[in-house]
């Protein structure tokens, strides 16, 4: 049916010796995909002739898959790199699968970075390990794919990759207070600052005080603490006594 797709080549001549022997070489060249079959035809002046054998053979193929298809590395401070996570890259197919690069591409490429030991090649029934970190340079979601280029017929093998960088934002709710005429050694009413954190992480407070050339003039207190939780805010009471 296919045998077009073999080859053979002998030196077996008009006549081979009594007890004697020659040696046909065969090579097959697939033309088409699937399971290929034809035979190997012998006229002689031999009892029982033609005599003939069976030939088979089918294409070679590499099938690469990814697993998992996506990779989403949760929340990550700024410029802190997350745990390692894996993609596996497997070769399901039935020949050596090449690889040709792994890399890191996409709109924040430079937050994510892979190592990995998939080497040029991946044999069939084999996988390699595609290792990710995620270390955001700002805050918010972050996003990129692993790229797999190789020999599979669905190359390259895409993985999406995301994040988000964990940041957070200090705003208050009025950049200027004023006090108006008040007499002095006398302390004005309290009038209130809110200092909110409209970020996604905790902000640190290291301290909070007043300052500038007539900084003993103004007194302040609060309820912010040490850390303000992402999303909430505090009160800053500051008061006027003129001296």
């Amino acid at each position: 049916a296919n045998a077009s797709d073999f080859t053979q080549s002998n030196n077996c001549g008009s006549s081979v010796a009594a007890g004697a022997n020659c040696v046909i070489s065969v090579t097959f060249k697939p033309a088409a995909s699937g399971t290929r079959s034809a035979a190997v035809a012998v006229s002689d002046n031999a009892a029982g002739g033609p005599q003939t054998v069976a030939l088979s053979g089918s294409i070679a193929t590499t099938l690469a898959s990814v697993s998992p298809s996506s990779l989403a590395l949760g929340d990550q401070p700024l410029s802190t790199a997350s745990p390692l996570q894996a993609i596996t890259l497997t070769n399901t197919g039935s020949a050596d699968l090449n690889v040709t690069a792994v890399a890191v591409s996409g709109a924040n490429a430079s937050d994510f970075t892979q190592t990995n030991n998939c080497g040029s090649a991946v044999a069939a029934g084999s996988n390699c390990t595609i290792s990710v970190t995620f270390k955001p340079v700002a805050a918010g979601t972050r996003t990129a794919a692993v790229i797999v280029a190789d020999s599979s017929p669905t190359s390259p093998q895409t993985v999406p990759l995301s994040g988000t960088g964990d940041a957070p934002i200090a705003s208050v709710s009025s950049s200027s207070v004023a006090f108006g005429n008040q007499s002095v050694g006398a302390t004005s009413s309290a009038q209130a600052v809110s200092l909110t954190n409209t970020g996604n992480a905790p902000l640190n407070i290291s301290s909070v005080a007043v300052f500038g050339t007539n900084a003993g003039d103004f007194a302040q207190t609060n309820n912010c603490g040490i850390a303000l939780a992402a999303g909430a805010n505090c009160t800053i009471s500051v008061t006027f006594t003129p001296s």
